[in-house]
């Protein structure tokens, strides 16, 4: 998974997105999710480094199969947090 961390004066967002889908763009019924490579490529880290930043993250922006399972699997979010756009998993946490 890629994890950046965006650093703004009072906050920091994190984008966490499966590999495989950095630089691509889906479309469906008005949504537009673009996995740019300027938000969301940032560190390439296993599983319990980026376990460890969302669990210390106030805002996540988390995109992908295995990224969502392991925000799930670990009760960072809820079923009812995700959304699908072209069948691709995302949700954010504020």
């Amino acid at each position: 998974m890629y994890v950046k961390i965006h650093k703004t004066e009072d906050r920091e967002i994190v984008a966490i997105c499966d590999e495989e889908l950095i630089g691509k763009k889906f479309e469906d019924n008005g949504l537009v999710l673009d996995v740019n490579e300027t938000f969301y490529k940032g560190q390439k880290l296993d599983d319990d480094a980026t376990l460890e930043i969302m669990k210390k993250s106030d805002i996540l922006n988390i995109v992908g199969k295995k990224s969502i399972e392991l925000a799930l699997k670990n009760n960072i979010i809820s079923k009812e947090n995700i959304i699908k756009i072209k069948g691709i998993p995302h949700a954010q946490v504020f």
